[in-house]
């Protein structure tokens, strides 16, 4: 009898794996069939969750199929996101958005998906989480926050500092920036800037000059140079004009250049923060915009290649567009965003 029983079972099992699809073969990530099995396998993963929010579709990665019979087996790679519902809610996740204060990086998933006679069966579907759910330290609100030396954030406090220390030396010329070595922005009573940077002499005399501007050019006869460490407030919202502490001493930042050492570093062409419209401290002070800087760029370049040149549409498009929740900073033209309800930032330390 027990023989018999397992003369049965191995001819089940023999049955069963002559029945194994074939090898699967690519397909396009944006083909209906594979769109309906990620949205499957999606559903599939949110009713097992009970806690967070659900996951939201991002891109496809890549889809194979294979044949065994009238079923379509689905093997694929796609990522997620955040949604705004809540995990055991009855809003299917194809009616949410992603949630603003997610993860910035996609969560990456697996599925196998099973189509036969237009019914769609998920068999497994697979998004680690853990590492969505590790604890992070929180950023020191109202702490000092590096910023880039080319930033355009640095062009008013760079502007206030030079135009003060040109204001109050004895030197007969103006002077002009050389070099940037780093700057901070801090949240206070508005943002504090302090700098490290130096100067040099320009051709430009006190006398015939009251102001900068691009005729004041650096003096390569006579070199002389200023380095200063400069604290500069910042709150045109409030109507308040910069104010800048500044104290410098003579010499350059950095040693003149050998054969053997690296260049110092330097503002790329064309960067600077003074221009013959200048307004004085007294005054209040705008930065210029990212389109006024963008509409110097060349139009004439080669228009850049398709993002998506994959054979196989993979990846596909992204679902919906992603925008991830910012801090509300409020601008330098005398403007504050609309309050919203988020998080505690560095701006609600802002008077």
């Amino acid at each position: 009898m027990r023989s018999g029983v397992r003369l049965c079972m191995m001819v089940l099992l023999g049955f069963a794996f002559s029945q194994d699809p074939q090898p699967g073969v690519h397909i396009f990530c944006d083909d209906p069939s594979v769109e309906s099995a990620v949205t499957s396998a999606l559903h599939f993963f949110n009713e097992k969750l009970d806690t967070s929010y659900k996951l939201a579709l991002f891109q496809i990665l890549k889809a194979t199929k294979s044949e065994n019979g009238s079923e379509s087996f689905y093997s694929l790679q796609f990522s997620s996101r955040i949604s705004d519902c809540l995990a055991g809610s009855p809003k299917p996740w194809t009616d949410c958005k992603y949630h603003p204060y997610g993860r910035n990086a996609p969560i990456s998933c697996n599925a196998t998906v099973i189509i036969k006679d237009a019914e769609i069966d998920t068999i497994q579907a697979d998004c680690p989480l853990d590492d969505y759910i590790v604890p992070e330290r929180a950023s020191c609100l109202g702490c000092p926050t590096a910023i880039n030396e080319n930033s355009e954030d640095l062009k008013v406090p760079l502007s206030v500092s030079i135009s003060k220390f040109n204001s109050i030396s004895n030197s007969t010329h103006l002077f002009n920036l050389n070099n940037i070595e780093h700057a901070t922005r801090q949240v206070v009573a508005g943002f504090r800037f302090k700098l490290r940077f130096d100067m040099r002499k320009t051709i430009c005399a006190k006398a015939e000059h009251a102001e900068l501007s691009d005729l004041c050019v650096h003096n390569d006869e006579e070199m002389e140079f200023v380095n200063c460490n400069s604290t500069v407030d910042v709150a045109p919202w409030r109507l308040v004009p910069p104010q800048a502490n500044i104290e410098c001493e003579d010499g350059p930042l950095h040693p003149p250049m050998m054969d053997n050492q690296p260049m110092a570093r330097r503002l790329p062409p064309g960067w600077t923060p003074f221009r013959s419209e200048i307004v004085p401290q007294s005054q209040t002070t705008t930065l210029v915009t990212d389109k006024e800087v963008s509409s110097e760029e060349d139009t004439t370049s080669t228009p850049p290649i398709a993002a998506n040149e994959n054979p196989f549409h993979c990846p596909s498009k992204p679902w919906k567009k992603f925008y991830p929740a910012h801090p509300d900073i409020p601008t330098l033209d005398h403007t504050a965003p609309a309050p919203t309800h988020k998080p505690l930032l560095d701006e609600d330390l802002l008077g």
